[in-house]
């Protein structure tokens, strides 16, 4: 695909966007509503909400992407490129999630510093995680999490500097992330076209079940790699870290700050991986079976023992085709495995679940659906990162019959 590729909406918006640039150009406006403030953009809710943890009242936050939508298939708005265009840091999650980003980085003509907060975590062990889960969902043989326990794990006392968790201990010290230059960052361009899920009902007989590479609908491939990161507290926590020192070297001045920010939410993240540790630890271990609607919660479930018996859309898109034999193979495996219950993301339509639970008898859980690849609308009680992953854990817990032990002060309201 060409250098030049911008997605259809983009390209129709890319001539009203330089007329608007250039009256923004001449405005007072163009120097951000604070004028001193750090200028960040983010493109993920979850990525937003770490800038604001870490950031403060030192930063101008903006999400290009707003609670409930999904990172799959997504184009931005005039508004939300003229905001990149007057950013100094744009922050995005890396690990191929945002194929938008290269179309949306030359569409606004963004020249700040680029942030990938997936270079905070291990990816070599992510794409470890990520082909133990397609096995497992392919064969039913759950793999050995014994990498990351929590039981002797003092996450207090972690230094997140260095950020070793389990077995991998990787460093930072060698990344320059503040020079970090765009335009060298090689981020797929993607078209995602909109799907309704309810009217999914075809055999797709011709088309191969893709699932070794990823391939959805429209020939996107993430690759290797689940790009759902942040669903794991301690792959957050490093993305976090990462964030936090991005910030303190574009704005120095107020580096002490944003690392006194930082350290206080990386002890927040770590005490929440323990609290869902030790609630999924009430849990037989046989009895921890889950499927999702789509592949986005890889990492959460490896870090806590949960099997992945599969997901009704087949890729770590959440507006990917499943055929009808995926669908009925989904069901068999459902029964076989003893699952209790199928739980949607906010981000998608519970019909396709619904429909297999009439033919499996088992429960859909979608009035409290799981936030995922997208935090919570004001109200829902999911609107942070913390507050999302109690949710979930709450929700997961409640649909498997077992009561949540209590959250502690330092998780509630998720900060």
């Amino acid at each position: 695909m060409s250098d030049s590729y911008v997605p259809r909406r983009a390209a129709l918006i890319v001539p009203a966007l330089a007329a608007v640039l250039a009256l923004s150009a001449c405005s007072p406006a163009a120097e951000g509503p604070s004028g001193d403030k750090l200028s960040v953009v983010t493109t993920t809710t979850q990525l937003a909400d770490f800038a604001h943890q870490i950031g403060g009242d030192d930063i101008e936050l903006t999400s290009l992407l707003a609670p409930g939508a999904s990172a799959h298939h997504f184009d931005p708005s005039p508004k939300e490129l003229v905001a990149l265009s007057q950013a100094d840091v744009l922050i995005v999650n890396g690990a191929d999630l945002e194929g938008f980003i290269d179309s949306t980085i030359e569409a606004s003509g963004f020249s700040g510093t680029l942030v990938t907060a997936a270079d905070g975590i291990d990816l070599a062990e992510a794409k470890e995680i990520t082909a133990e889960g397609e096995h497992e969902a392919d064969t039913g043989e759950a793999p050995d999490h014994a990498g990351h326990t929590h039981a002797d794990n003092d996450h207090a006392d972690d230094d997140h500097a260095g950020h070793e968790h389990g077995d991998h201990d990787h460093d930072h010290a060698d990344h320059d992330h503040a020079g970090h230059d765009h335009a060298d960052h090689d981020h797929a361009d993607h078209d995602h076209a909109d799907h309704d899920h309810a009217d999914v009902t075809e055999t797709h007989a011709d088309e191969p079940e893709a699932h070794g590479d990823h391939a959805d609908h429209d020939g996107h491939s993430h690759g290797d790699t689940n790009p759902h990161l942040w669903t794991s507290p301690r792959y957050a926590s490093g993305m976090a870290a990462e964030v936090g020192r991005a910030l303190a070297q574009a704005d120095p001045g107020n580096a002490a700050d944003y690392e006194r920010r930082a350290t206080a939410y990386e002890a927040q993240l770590a005490a929440l991986d323990t609290w869902v540790a030790e609630q999924f630890e009430l849990v037989p271990a046989a009895d921890r079976v889950l499927v999702s609607g789509h592949d986005s919660l890889r990492y959460y479930l490896h870090d806590y023992g949960i099997a992945y018996a599969g997901a009704i859309m087949p890729s770590f898109e959440d507006n990917a085709e499943p055929s009808a034999a995926e669908l009925d193979a989904l069901s068999a495996k459902i029964a076989e495995r003893g699952v209790k219950a199928i739980f949607v993301e906010s981000s998608m339509s519970p019909k396709l679940a619904q429909a297999i639970a009439r033919e499996t008898g088992i429960t859909v859980v979608d009035g409290d659906a799981l936030y995922a690849d997208s935090l919570g609308t004001k109200g829902s009680g999911a609107e942070t990162f913390v507050a999302a992953t109690v949710h979930n854990t709450q929700v997961i817990l409640e649909a498997w019959g077992v009561t949540p032990g209590p959250v502690p002060a330092e998780l509630e309201g998720g900060a």
